[in-house]
């Protein structure tokens, strides 16, 4: 295992735009910090976004792993660029010259989409901590560590929107065309929760189906913590509305985005074995 991980850092590391994208991931992940910077002086008015609570204990781990997981279409570009070079370069077929299986050599580019997934996870994991420590209002021990299971849900949606991205890899073997058939499985999605909804089902029954498609199962994983905070709460009872989500996360979209892990994988492993390389 650990083998097949340095051959695949190698590759990476040895390919300067694959460099540049993971060290600008990791830079945008420390930036949410930056977010602690933002104030607003307008004449008596004054903002400061780390006092309206988006630091505190426990709702940091919601709301970092929720922004955070924008960033990683920078991950999916070298994940899809891994593949592209693999098959333009001709790596795949010397690989398995020198005696790599084609079993092998999906386990190490799976064992890579796990690495930056759980890379991804700890840093998030720790500058979260360091900003919590900081900025939130409670840090008892039992708080700080409540709601972890938001990182879980993060380092699950990370593994199944790599693995994805690895498939279509494999699958298209170009990653321009392999980044442009995952924004079209994007609009397919979008298109078919929309005729599901006008013709079929009501809002909710719509939701329960589209919760089985791989793209909305990784993105249900966490929901949006915006309006979990107080302000907006507040304002929400002004005017007479009333916010009743549920932001924790479910246990059925966990196995439903694992499932589908094991589908792309294995998809990966069978499009690979069948091919003539």
């Amino acid at each position: 295992m650990v083998r097949l991980l340095h051959i695949e850092f190698i590759k990476l590391w040895n390919n300067r735009f694959s460099r540049v994208l993971i060290i600008s991931y990791f830079i945008l992940l420390t930036s949410i910090a930056l977010i602690a910077a933002i104030k607003f002086d307008i004449g008596p008015v004054k903002f400061h976004l780390a006092d309206q609570g988006i630091f505190n204990f426990p709702y940091i781990w919601h709301f970092n792993t929720f922004i955070t997981a924008i960033f990683k279409l920078f991950l999916a570009i070298v994940i899809v660029s891994m593949m592209a070079n693999e098959y333009s370069n001709k790596t795949i077929k010397q690989n398995l010259i020198d005696g790599l299986s084609k079993k092998e050599f999906i386990a190490s580019k799976f064992l890579t989409v796990i690495s930056f997934a759980l890379v991804s996870t700890v840093f998030v994991f720790v500058v979260s901590l360091i900003l919590g420590l900081i900025y939130s209002d409670y840090n008892e021990l039992s708080i700080i560590f409540s709601d972890l299971e938001f990182l879980l849900a993060f380092f699950v949606k990370l593994v199944g929107f790599f693995s994805f991205c690895l498939f279509l890899g494999i699958l298209v073997k170009r990653s321009a065309f392999a980044l442009g058939f995952l924004i079209l499985w994007q609009i397919i999605e979008g298109f078919t929760r929309g005729m599901i909804r006008w013709k079929l089902f009501d809002e909710e029954t719509t939701d329960a189906i589209m919760g089985f498609f791989p793209l909305n199962a990784m993105w249900n994983l966490i929901d949006e913590p915006f309006s979990r905070l107080g302000a907006v709460q507040t304002v929400a009872d002004q005017i007479g509305e009333k916010i009743a989500l549920d932001y924790y996360v479910e246990f059925g979209e966990v196995l439903i985005v694992l499932a589908w892990i094991v589908i792309f994988v294995y998809l990966s492993y069978a499009l690979l074995k069948k091919r003539d390389l």
